[in-house]
């Protein structure tokens, strides 16, 4: 099968997909006019652009209620994904839903972040929990702590992406620019994770803040490095890669133990 750029998948093709989702699940919904929205001026959008436009005609042709519009939108969501990989090859279309959520939900916490719960089992809320963090960063920051914990490995790696302060294509998270200590207690939750795929965001997370507040991911990362296990040594080891590259020598030590 060709390559297709992922922006492209974004197309007349998922807007009638989403349709005949939310009719297969009993919504009453103006399909015809829905496609015709969800479609003009797509053509001319990149990929972030794209999903936003759906998001919106999505906005425009479901109930007004955000949380009725929301429990028909995750009623569509389907099964999880059990592995670690596909959250764009197979649960693409999944991303104007998350949008749809990221852009109206502020309003509504408590159902935003069961939508959100739900969205990233499957695509990813990495992106769409950012708002909340920012708009109500105490309460959002208590829920992702638990979530630190949670069976799912998804919602697990949500936890530490979500908080990521140079989350690439996503806007910054000043607030943890400038004083990364409140995520650090959900790096704590996850530094012995089963999942490659929870370390791999942990790692990164560090690596985010080694390079804003290094005093604090030194010190996070020396009170991990004693007796750690074979997880916490390779998220130690993802984490400091920039600055093994970099041949600074209190990184390289770490890595050698």
């Amino acid at each position: 099968m060709a390559y297709k750029q992922l922006k492209l998948w974004f197309d007349r093709d998922l807007a009638v997909l989403l349709a005949d989702k939310l009719l297969s699940n009993g919504v009453q919904f103006d399909k015809d006019a829905f496609v015709h929205i969800a479609t003009q001026g797509l053509d001319d959008l990149e990929l972030k652009g794209r999903v936003e436009y759906i998001a919106d005609a999505l906005y425009q042709h479901l109930p007004f209620d955000y949380q009725e519009a929301i429990s028909r939108l995750v009623a569509i969501l389907g099964p999880e994904n059990e592995k670690e990989t596909g959250m764009f090859k197979e649960f693409y279309w999944v991303m104007p839903i998350a949008k749809y959520v990221e852009k109206y939900g502020l309003v509504n916490f408590d159902v935003s972040m069961h939508a959100i719960y739900e969205i990233t089992k499957r695509n990813t809320g990495e992106y769409t929990i950012r708002p909340f963090l920012e708009k109500r960063p105490q309460k959002t920051l208590s829920l992702l702590e638990q979530w630190a914990k949670d069976p799912n490995k998804h919602v697990r790696r949500l936890a530490s992406e979500g908080v990521r302060p140079r989350l690439p294509w996503a806007g910054k998270l000043d607030q943890f620019i400038q004083d990364p200590t409140p995520i650090l207690p959900i790096l704590e939750n996850l530094k012995d994770d089963p999942s490659k795929y929870v370390q791999k965001s942990v790692a990164n997370c560090i690596n985010d803040v080694l390079k804003d507040n290094p005093k604090v991911g030194k010190t996070l990362i020396e009170s991990w490095a004693t007796n750690s296990t074979k997880e916490r040594k390779w998220i130690i080891k993802h984490a400091l890669r920039n600055l093994v590259k970099a041949n600074e020598g209190w990184a390289v030590k770490i890595v050698a133990r």
